[in-house]
C-alpha cells in the first residue's frame, strides 16, 4: 500500500491559497470563468521552480497571492486578461 506524505503547514496554505482561486473563479460570470481559472493556474506554475525550503519568498508570495485574490474577489472585476 502506497503511503502518502504529510504535507507541511506552508504546503497546505498554498493549497488552500489555489482552491480559494478556484472557488472564487467559480463566482465570476460564465463567459470569463475560464480566463479567472487560467490565470489562477498560471499564477502558480510560474513560481514552482521556488525552492522548497525557501520559506521567506514562500511566505511573500502567500501574501502577494491572499491580496490578489482579495482584490480580484470584488464583484466589480468581472474578467482579467494578461
Amino acid at each position: 500500500m502506497p503511503t502518502t506524505r504529510k504535507l507541511t503547514g506552508l504546503q497546505r496554505d498554498v493549497l488552500s491559497l489555489y482552491r480559494a482561486c478556484l472557488r472564487q473563479a467559480r463566482l465570476k460570470p460564465v463567459e470569463t470563468r475560464e480566463n479567472f481559472r487560467q490565470f489562477a493556474r498560471d499564477e502558480f506554475r510560474s513560481h514552482v521552480d521556488v525552492d522548497r525550503k525557501d520559506f521567506n519568498t514562500i511566505e511573500y508570495l502567500l501574501r502577494t497571492g491572499r491580496r490578489k485574490l482579495e482584490t480580484y474577489s470584488s464583484e466589480g472585476i468581472r474578467n482579467i486578461v494578461r
